[in-house]
């Protein structure tokens, strides 16, 4: 592929014919603010928080979208940049919610993040707080509409990865919105609650459901012997989590942290999981010597089982059930 010249905030760089102004920042370390862009999603070019300037043509353009072409020149901080970012965020606060400090992204909210680079400090706009009905009757994610800022990241997900259509867009202008299918609840839904949506959402607007308080309130509670059961992933994904070596077996801080924190016992699933491959390869030979449902197929993810329950019923056959 041809390589074009670009300037960039005065560095003129040579990079390959056709990609996007917001790529070609990327390889000279040049950052552009983002929150709709996600790498190996659709370009949506919703935010236009990536808005950038072209001197060459006086006029502004998003990064994310707009291809570089030979001469190009870009200005990705100057003043008139920062204003329409500032002016950009200042308005998407305005239609969300001022409740920062209990948000479960607090100090994870690239939202957050924003406003306070753009050193935000008050929202000239007049507050359109929606006060829409919250969706957290099912048991493992809360979707709060009052949150979100349409950048369709869950859509792309939900619709393109996941390859369910559960969450996408509706209507048109003011009434345009995220939402499921005629405005249902989750648990109303076809949703797998595989929670792919809450890893790609930017702000608050959907996360995972937690039952932290509950775990503390049985702990307190003396007539309640509570036990914990740990999964064996945990004992090395917890140790790098924690600026541990990569690889390193955290096995005995784990279990004398869980017993700090107040569990009467804690359990190690290490032996029932050995045991369960043995199952499986019994249950494997049994099936190829008797000609039975072949291939088969076991999973733990319980997003994954019910996704062959509503989505490939016909599979369920082929699923082992220990």
């Amino acid at each position: 592929m041809e390589k074009v010249r670009v300037v960039i905030d005065g560095r003129e760089v040579f990079v390959k014919e056709g990609i996007t102004i917001l790529e070609a920042a990327k390889e000279i370390g040049i950052r552009i603010p983002t929150l709709c862009y996600l790498p190996k999603q659709d370009i949506k070019a919703n935010c236009r928080i990536c808005t950038v300037q072209l001197r060459d043509r006086n006029k502004m353009v998003t990064a994310c979208s707009t291809p570089v072409y030979e001469g190009i020149d870009v200005l990705t901080n100057s003043k008139e940049v920062r204003e329409l970012r500032k002016t950009l965020l200042e308005l998407m606060l305005a239609d969300h919610p001022k409740d920062c400090l209990t948000c479960v992204r607090n100090g994870s909210c690239e939202l957050q993040t924003l406003a306070r680079e753009y050193n935000l400090r008050e929202v000239p706009f007049e507050s359109r707080k929606k006060d829409l009905p919250i969706d957290d009757k099912n048991s493992s994610i809360v979707r709060d509409p009052n949150k979100c800022i349409m950048c369709g990241r869950c859509v792309d997900m939900c619709k393109k990865v996941q390859e369910m259509g559960i969450i996408n867009y509706a209507f048109r202008s003011g009434e345009y919105t995220i939402t499921t299918p005629f405005g249902k609840e989750l648990q109303d839904t076809d949703c797998l609650f595989c929670g792919q949506c809450t890893t790609v959402c930017p702000v608050g607007a959907l996360h995972e459901k937690e039952d932290i308080d509950k775990v503390f309130e049985a702990i307190q509670n003396p007539d309640i012997h509570v036990v914990v059961q740990t999964a064996p992933a945990i004992r090395v994904s917890l140790g790098e989590e924690f600026g541990g070596e990569k690889g390193s077996i955290v096995t005995g801080k784990l279990v004398s942290a869980l017993k700090e924190l107040g569990f009467d016992k804690v359990f190690d699933t290490n032996f029932a999981a050995d045991l369960t491959i043995m199952e499986e390869a019994n249950e494997l030979l049994y099936r190829i010597n008797n000609n039975k449902v072949l291939p088969m197929m076991t999973s733990c993810c319980p997003g994954w089982i019910e996704y062959v329950e509503k989505s490939a019923p016909e599979m369920i056959p082929n699923i082992l059930n220990l």
